[in-house]
């Protein structure tokens, strides 16, 4: 088994991206009540902060910051995949690799994590949340996806309403 190595900062600010298994369900947005529902027991039982967040059909992205004495962002996550799974209470063909685990087979095993090193790289990381239902042709413009944390920082004043107008901005947004 392969060993995985992760950063781990006390007080980190981290960007995740978190598959969906079965990438042509749409569960994530057909079941988005639920799957919201599953970050607020998580945030009072493990706080941390929500910087961003955009869920689409099968992955969300999401930038948390975690308290100053905390690195523990995998039990955030995995309580976050659990709740939605068990709110959902879907039955899934399980592999039997699955099965040994007790896996319900909704989520793919791992997430993508990346520490944000600097202002420029959170920056880059919050647009990259914003611009990904562009990007993945759901909408043409940023403020007409619903499921996002921008409509959040809008209302802060943090972004304007047309922010990337039809979704033609240039820049890394978070890739690296």
């Amino acid at each position: 088994m392969p060993n995985y190595r992760r950063a781990k900062v006390k007080g980190g600010t981290y960007f995740f991206t978190v598959n969906t298994l079965n990438r042509n369900e749409g569960l994530l947005t057909l079941y988005i009540n639920e799957l919201r529902q599953s970050f607020n027991p998580v945030k009072k039982k493990l706080p941390f902060k929500l910087d961003a967040l955009v869920i689409l059909p099968d992955h969300f992205h999401m930038v948390m910051t975690l308290p100053q004495n905390d690195d523990d962002y995998s039990s955030r996550l995995r309580l976050i995949k659990e709740g939605f799974t068990k709110r959902l209470n879907l039955n899934t063909t399980e592999h039997l690799s699955r099965l040994t685990r007790n896996e319900k087979g909704l989520w793919q095993r791992r997430f993508w994590e990346h520490q944000i090193r600097d202002e420029e790289d959170y920056i880059n990381h919050i647009h990259y949340c914003y611009i990904n239902p562009v990007k993945h042709q759901w909408v043409k413009r940023v403020r007409d996806w619903p499921y996002s944390t921008f409509h959040r920082d809008v209302k802060r004043g943090l972004f304007p309403i047309d922010w990337a107008g039809c979704g033609e901005l240039e820049g890394r947004f978070g890739e690296v």
